[in-house]
């Protein structure tokens, strides 16, 4: 299904430019010899099932997303912003024995149990020549179920655990944004969402083949080259997490005629602060909608709209995705009642990898999965989100688990307890905020726990501050009161 898309885009469009970034560009005839070129690469290199890939977002990845998939295997895309005792833990549980990845992360990787192949050192020029004489090999027989992907969560006991997404799954996800947001293949993409992250994967690693446009890429974020590229590419189409828009909107150099060619400008992956939405508006005359979800709904769930706007809100569910909201005990709630949000569709996740004990804790047997977020629907079907019931904090679009946190702080010897919470912040969303107890008779100040946290978690899980007490409030049953530490935060 992936594949075939890719094929049929470069049968319409052969000319066309598929993907670019700042050094190089493909045309989906390119594109697809190079993806060719990696296919054969890893066929020759192994014979396991699933292939890392650790990579930032530029022109070659898609190249390498789909070269992995034409292969008939799953790609496992690595996050770069973690430590590599969290990354060896997900090579481990996906039984990696490959990784493809570039020598900017060569440190990295190399400090992985598994086998790296360094884009930089394949001679892929060379390769890419002789494979332009050679013939374009069928894609694999793969049922629409077949896994396409697995893509590692943090989990709420500190272990990382992979979502299990298949071809239709990525495919009906990326159709039903098309249609849902009115996308043609006249509209530029903008790429400045990682890959490892479902976002990145599906809207601007997927999507934009089955629509058959252009997507520019930008390896790392940085508000200047975000806006050259929009003045650059005439961009149409941006989709970012609202860290990055807050960012833009803050430029001085920012001119409100730049803009007069986009289509559509999505925020997901946190909430939208009030402020960024205003500032964004008053400096481009664009409005931000917010798209709502979650790596275990490949990811798109429901996304607002320019034309039907309702600010605040995440708008309508997507084609083919149903959103029912339901109580304590399971049952439906009445329109603009709270509950939490439930989700079924194509979209919705095969499973968990390996775990169907966590996979049957939020994945029914009609098919709904629970997504541990609370919201209220309106009587004409908008949804808004009200909070969260699974205690995730998200720090510019990532997933932080606060038990992840709190085992690498409670490994310290001489922390005794320790409670991780979110604070509000402007520009990412949410923060990392630790309380820590000590134990008897051992010193240690805040800023030699955060140095151990950098030592074992990604810089985004990094604690911002860590306040140590004699004691952590408690409840009757012995647990951590988090809400009274919130509480203190306001």
């Amino acid at each position: 299904m992936l594949v075939e898309a890719l094929l049929e885009s470069a049968r319409r469009f052969p000319d066309r430019p598929a993907v670019k970034d700042a050094s190089r560009q493909f045309t989906y005839s390119q594109l697809v010899t190079f993806t060719k070129t990696v296919r054969r690469l890893v066929l020759a290199h192994t014979a396991c099932e699933r292939v890392g890939v650790m990579l930032p977002s530029t022109a070659g990845t898609p190249g390498v997303l789909f070269g992995v998939l034409w292969s008939d295997k799953i790609v496992v895309p690595l996050n770069f912003l973690l430590q590599p005792r969290e990354l060896a833990a997900i090579v481990q549980d996906a039984g990696l024995d490959l990784v493809i990845s570039t020598r900017h992360f060569e440190k990295l990787v190399e400090a992985l149990p598994v086998r790296t192949l360094f884009v930089e050192d394949l001679h892929l020029k060379r390769r890419y020549l002789w494979e332009k004489f050679r013939r374009t090999p069928e894609p694999p027989a793969r049922a629409p179920d077949a896994l396409a992907t697995i893509i590692y969560t943090s989990g709420t006991t500190a272990q990382p655990k992979g979502v299990c997404l298949t071809q239709a799954n990525l495919a009906t996800n990326a159709r039903a944004c098309i249609e849902h947001m009115r996308l043609h293949s006249d509209h530029p993409l903008l790429g400045i969402l990682p890959p490892f992250h479902v976002f990145g994967l599906t809207v601007l690693n997927v999507l934009p083949f089955f629509l058959g446009g252009t997507v520019t890429y930008i390896p790392r974020f940085s508000p200047q080259a975000t806006y050259q590229a929009i003045l650059d590419d005439n961009i149409s189409v941006m989709i970012g997490v609202a860290s990055m828009y807050g960012a833009v909107a803050r430029l001085k150099s920012l001119e409100a005629a730049s803009f007069k060619n986009v289509h559509i400008v999505v925020s997901g992956g946190e909430p939208l602060p009030r402020a960024v939405y205003d500032e964004f508006l008053r400096r481009t005359g664009i409005r931000i909608v917010e798209g709502y979800g979650m790596t275990e709904t490949a990811p798109v769930i429901s996304c607002d709209l320019p034309w039907a706007h309702h600010v605040g809100t995440i708008g309508l569910p997507i084609p083919g995705v149903s959103v029912e909201l339901r109580d304590a005990n399971g049952r439906p709630v009445a329109a603009d009642q709270e509950g939490e949000i439930c989700v079924r569709g194509p979209n919705v996740m095969k499973g968990y990898y390996n775990r169907p004990e966590e996979t049957a804790a939020v994945l029914d047997r009609d098919g709904w999965l629970r997504t541990g977020d609370l919201g209220r629907v309106s009587s004409d079907g908008y949804i808004s989100i009200t909070g969260r019931a699974k205690d995730i904090i998200i720090v510019a679009g990532e997933n932080v688990y606060p038990r992840e946190v709190e085992s690498v702080l409670e490994s310290h010897p001489a922390v005794a307890e320790s409670a991780v919470i979110g604070q509000h912040d402007g520009s990412r969303g949410e923060v990392v905020v630790a309380y820590v107890s000590l134990r008897e008779g051992v010193g240690a100040t805040g800023e030699e726990l955060r140095a151990f946290c950098r030592k074992h978690l990604g810089g985004f899980k990094v604690p911002r501050r860590i306040y140590i007490r004699p004691e952590l409030p408690h409840g009757p049953t012995g647990k951590v009161l988090k809400r009274a530490l919130r509480e203190e935060q306001n």
